[in-house]
């Protein structure tokens, strides 16, 4: 079966898997530093960064055979 993802569930799935790894992210991120705002800093930029990486990462992969 050929299974083609709409943009709209990569979209989803992006932003679903997104939200799990900047939970982890700001926790680790304040363990190491322990501060908030550092944790916060590193968890924002983190979040935009990897939210588009891996858009495009779902959408290439839709052109793999």
């Amino acid at each position: 079966m050929d299974h083609k993802e709409s943009h709209l569930r990569s979209l989803l799935k992006t932003l679903s898997w997104r939200v799990v790894g900047t939970l982890t992210t700001g926790i680790i991120a304040y363990l190491v530093t322990g501060t908030v705002e550092a944790a916060a800093l590193i968890t924002g930029s983190e979040f935009f960064v990897k939210f588009i990486v891996f858009y495009l990462h779902e959408r290439v992969w839709q052109k793999v055979p």
